[in-house]
């Protein structure tokens, strides 16, 4: 399975997440058309803002994975990114709660004030989804720690923009629907994440390993840099 799929079905699973803890911020933005498809067109415009900030956030965290690449670090970060990850689905499985810093508010406290600004002067469904990308979200800092693996700042890019895609159908129809998946289906399958992302983190540490193994733990690569004259 290849980056981008991987990013896409975290996307996909991650977006049953999302449709409870950011779909009340997508109910919220009005649609002013009485023609359905307007409706569409507007929920639509509202999720392409999401996965724009989704790749320029691959972007940026891509300019870091260069660094960590020409650095010869890629393959530790990935063992260690795959050890967090894997903690994480854990902690999920045995509800571990950990205490949440006071800095967090603070810091998203202006993107806060921007979507307040937004939804009260009407700024439209993409200048919204454009914000909501940039609120926290355990599977966007899943994907970010995917993204950082990668071998290139466009690959970053990539991987994050298959992330917003695999997020794209799910909620697109809640969001057009008003929610049309129930609790008890979202509980059910948020149940099953923490183990997807066990194996998504065991994989993340194969590949740091390098243990020569087709697709899924290739051979480790020289770590010299060829310069161009």
């Amino acid at each position: 399975m290849s980056n981008n799929q991987v990013a896409f079905f975290i996307g996909l699973f991650g977006s049953v997440h999302c449709i409870g803890m950011c779909g009340p911020l997508a109910f919220a933005v009005p649609s002013f058309h009485s023609k359905w498809w307007m409706v569409v067109v507007d929920k639509f415009v509202y999720n392409a803002g999401r996965v724009i900030t989704y790749t320029l956030l691959g972007l940026l965290i891509g300019l870091l994975g260069r660094q960590l690449w020409l650095a010869g670090l890629q393959q530790s970060v990935a063992v260690i990114s795959g050890i967090l990850i894997i903690m994480a689905g854990f902690s999920r499985m045995f509800k571990v709660r950990f205490s949440q810093s006071k800095l967090m508010p603070k810091m998203l406290a202006p993107i806060n004030k921007l979507i307040g600004f937004a939804l009260k002067h009407k700024a439209g469904h993409f200048a919204v989804g454009l914000l909501n990308g940039f609120l926290p979200c355990g599977f966007v800092y899943l994907a970010l720690i995917g993204a950082v693996n990668t071998d290139s700042v466009y690959a970053s890019a990539q991987y994050m923009f298959w992330f917003g895609v695999g997020t794209f159908p799910l909620m697109l129809l809640a969001t057009v629907s008003m929610g049309f998946i129930g609790p008890q289906v979202r509980r059910r399958i948020n149940m099953a994440m923490p183990y997807l992302m066990v194996c998504l983190g065991l994989w993340f540490v194969l590949r740091g390993l390098g243990l020569d193994i087709p697709y899924l733990s290739p051979a480790k690569q020289s770590q010299g840099i060829t310069n161009c004259h």
